[in-house]
């Protein structure tokens, strides 16, 4: 892949985020300073090599789980590149969401509370479902934001998120992620791979469990670089009210 096929892919992942509906040549021409004719042909390319679809023969284009997987482990990767857990936090107070995720969260002064609080911020900021686990306790809310999403107008689509929701809490704790932020896209998700959902989840330290983890559930199209910083941050902060 070229370097501008790289980021003619990330420009129709996050214009797809932002609207929608799928990307067209022309509205990437004018980001590219190209010809929409170029940009066709590099759709074509990215289409062949599997990174992104064309639903409907008149229509742009939108990304498979394998074009968004491209974008999520360069985001993944930029993230364990902090030099450190003091500097990654500060880097991130610098963002007005995190700024009132905290906020909300550390005027808590109940642990139960805390984790409440920053599921529902979580919630209110990325318009996902929010999740967190934390020992016997499971936290869950935003229901009415994830199903008011496009992708969700069929009842099979709706069935196969609610199996996968139902045995979140177990297969956590089976797979036990560790990273630091984990993301798991579309058909990578072992319950509910047809449900067109991302679970981005991050684990963090507790006195109540070793596996505690708090994360969202939404669509596969989100902006994964916004969702992914505040999901983090919001394990460290746990992590700091709860130790």
């Amino acid at each position: 892949m070229t370097d501008r096929q790289r980021q003619i892919l990330f420009a129709i992942i996050e214009e797809y985020a932002e609207l929608a509906t799928p990307v067209g040549s022309v509205t990437l021409a004018k980001l590219f300073d190209v010809s929409s004719a170029t940009i066709r042909a590099e759709m074509v390319k990215l289409e062949e090599m599997g990174y992104i679809m064309q639903p409907h023969t008149s229509a742009g284009r939108v990304p498979t789980d394998a074009g968004y997987r491209l974008y999520v482990n360069q985001l993944q990767d930029k993230l364990e590149q902090a030099p450190d857990i003091k500097t990654e936090r500060e880097q991130g107070r610098q963002d007005r969401p995190i700024r009132a995720l905290e906020t909300r969260v550390q005027s808590q002064t109940r642990s139960d509370y805390a984790i409440r609080s920053a599921v529902d911020s979580l919630v209110e900021l990325t318009g996902n479902l929010g999740i967190a686990t934390v020992g016997d306790q499971i936290y869950i809310s935003g229901f009415g934001n994830l199903f008011s999403q496009p992708e969700f107008t069929q009842i099979e689509q709706v069935q196969a998120v609610s199996k996968l929701i139902d045995n979140i809490k177990p297969w956590l704790m089976e797979v036990s992620p560790n990273e630091a932020i984990n993301v798991y896209i579309g058909t990578e998700n072992p319950i509910g791979k047809t449900s067109n959902v991302s679970l981005i989840i991050s684990r963090f330290r507790s006195p109540f469990s070793d596996r505690s983890y708090i994360g969202v559930l939404g669509p596969t199209r989100q902006s994964y670089k916004r969702v992914m910083l505040l999901v983090r941050h919001a394990g460290l902060m746990l992590e700091d009210i709860l130790l």
